[in-house]
């Protein structure tokens, strides 16, 4: 269990403190952010939580229950995923390397009593690149319940964003990420994490809606997990978020267009690959350069490689 609890920030921090803050510690807890949609997405998760399996792997959680597709199964997920902070968060993470970003992940990760604690892991070895890096992902992790030290708040590692690939903490740089429900924990992907151990006895639940540069390939297959059928009742904006839009300029296209033109009946005008404003916006992108690549892993990437095949994002 952690010895000290991960820094909280207000609901009403304006939003250049709370980039100020993930930039600097990898990580910000934004307070009771969305509590009312928090309450009826309980309602809405009970069902689907109790017919979940368990995990079978030690990663995944012999007393750990996860959920995915939750737009379909708890539509009050929709409004979270788009919320106005988180998506203001993610255009200053993640924009500076992409044209657009895309979600990559969602999931409910439900703790019950005797869960043990998660391997620390960085979300972003999805993707072969050594860290320190730019940010590949950002992960949310919503409080659907309270998280405490006691019932598996989430453990974060301040500033190892900004760390060696290798490095490993020490004990007394691992904090708790203990928020009250409706709170958003908000981190980039360089950032060493992992569920807690659930010492009460009570439960803990999480949602996990993970963000990523928009041209690599989403670890959550969106088009089966959403199909159009499915995905023509969700808000446009999460439409596009999920997939349906181009990754940039010739990135995904459908029938030489846009790919939102298939939620649409009897899309109007000629089908274009590329807008001037997804140029506009790949203009501006940072062009990334590649190191070296390193001919022969060392024992601990081998460790980390046989993690990351284990491993699941958002914890």
């Amino acid at each position: 269990m952690a010895k000290r609890l991960a820094r909280r920030m207000p609901t009403d921090t304006p939003i250049d403190a709370l980039a100020e803050a993930l930039a600097r510690d990898g990580y910000v807890i934004v307070e009771r952010l969305a509590v009312d949609g928090i309450r009826h997405l309980r309602e809405e998760l009970a069902p689907h939580i109790a017919a979940a399996p368990f995990g079978h792997t030690e990663f995944l959680g012999a007393r750990t229950k996860r959920v995915g597709s939750v737009f379909r199964r708890a539509p009050a997920t929709q409004a979270l995923a788009i919320h106005p902070t988180i998506m203001a968060l993610a255009d200053r993470v993640l924009l500076p390397h992409c044209a657009r970003y895309q979600l990559n992940f969602s999931g409910i990760m439900h703790l019950e009593p005797g869960a043990g604690a998660q391997a620390l892991h960085r979300d972003g070895v999805l993707y072969p690149f050594l860290h320190p890096c730019p940010a590949t992902v950002m992960p949310a992790m919503w409080a659907v319940t309270d998280f405490t030290t006691e019932n598996g708040a989430t453990l974060v590692v301040p500033e190892s964003h900004l760390w060696e690939h290798d490095r490993e903490p020490e004990p007394d740089e691992i904090a708790a990420a203990a928020m009250p429900a409706g709170s958003a924990l908000v981190y980039t992907g360089g950032m060493l994490h992992g569920g807690g151990a659930n010492v009460s006895n009570t439960v803990r639940t999480g949602l996990a809606l993970q963000y990523s540069l928009g041209w690599l390939r989403q670890e959550e297959n969106q088009y089966l997990a959403n199909p159009p059928e499915v995905a023509r009742g969700y808000p446009e904006r999460l439409q596009r978020l999920i997939g349906y839009d181009y990754g940039g300029p010739y990135l995904g296209f459908v029938n030489g267009g846009d790919p939102n033109r298939v939620l649409v009946e009897g899309p109007a005008g000629p089908a274009d690959r590329t807008t001037p404003e997804l140029d506009a916006a790949a203009a501006r992108v940072a062009w990334l350069r590649l190191g070296d690549i390193e001919p022969v892993p060392t024992p601990a990437r081998r460790h980390t490689t046989v993690a990351m095949k284990q491993r699941t994002p958002g914890e």
